[in-house]
């Protein structure tokens, strides 16, 4: 089992797991496991402009609404495997002409091999060629980068260019979901990572998710999980 963000998901062959930057994650001790680790920061993929980019980043790895993993062919895992193989070699080669950019398009060709062939269980498909696909991935975008301080339909319709109206039209074709409950989960699972991985009081918890009232985050909190977030954490620290 991999335990991604408070979750057990099953490891079988021939899978990919997605793990984006503050990720609460561990394999179990049960079992020796044998894969591969690409482990890169988000600056290595910087490029913000094109949809494509974009995709790879945001529909890829930061996508809280759907399954942290993909499966693959086995076929697809040997022509995968030549890739990863290529990047051991130029990892060694430093000084090499164009190193940096020889390692970023092996990582993106990885990448979008992952996009075109990998089966992502529970989770519609999203092509970048459709309007309404492209808008969702790019709220996605918007939500990872503004969440600790933007919580509204509104606003993120605002920071797109586009009414409400069309934002909820839009998710809804690609997530079958609202906008608000996919900001509402990306804010309490910061929440439960912060409550269960940081120093912080719950005050201060609520105070870096942008709720003035603390007293309101508590009641946001119950509403989203059913728990208090101090009965989170004693039920959590008891597993």
């Amino acid at each position: 089992m991999h335990h991604v963000d408070f979750i057990d998901y099953p490891v079988s062959d021939d899978t990919i797991f997605f793990v984006a930057p503050g990720q609460v994650h561990a394999f179990d001790g049960a079992n020796d496991y044998e894969g591969v680790i690409i482990h890169f920061n988000a600056s290595f993929m910087a490029d913000e402009e094109s949809s494509e980019s974009i995709f790879m980043k945001y529909d890829v790895f930061n996508a809280y609404d759907s399954l942290p993993y993909c499966k693959i062919t086995s076929e697809e895992a040997d022509r995968l495997m030549l890739l990863v193989n290529e990047m051991n070699r130029e990892y060694s080669l430093t000084g090499a002409f164009a190193h940096r950019d020889y390692m970023q398009n092996l990582l993106r060709l990885y990448l979008i091999r992952i996009h075109r062939s990998g089966e992502r269980k529970e989770m519609q498909k999203l092509y970048v060629s459709c309007i309404a696909n492209r808008t969702f991935v790019r709220f996605r975008q918007l939500l990872e980068q503004n969440f600790h301080r933007v919580h509204t339909v509104q606003d993120y319709a605002d920071l797109l260019n586009i009414s409400v109206r069309t934002l909820t039209k839009y998710v809804s074709q690609s997530a079958h979901r609202s906008p608000l409950k996919i900001i509402n989960e990306r804010i309490v699972l910061e929440a439960k990572r912060q409550i269960l991985h940081s120093t912080l009081s719950i005050k201060e918890v609520a105070f870096q998710l942008g709720f003035e009232d603390p007293s309101y985050f508590v009641k946001f909190f119950k509403r989203m999980t059913g728990k208090m977030p101090k009965e989170f954490k004693n039920e959590a620290k008891d597993r």
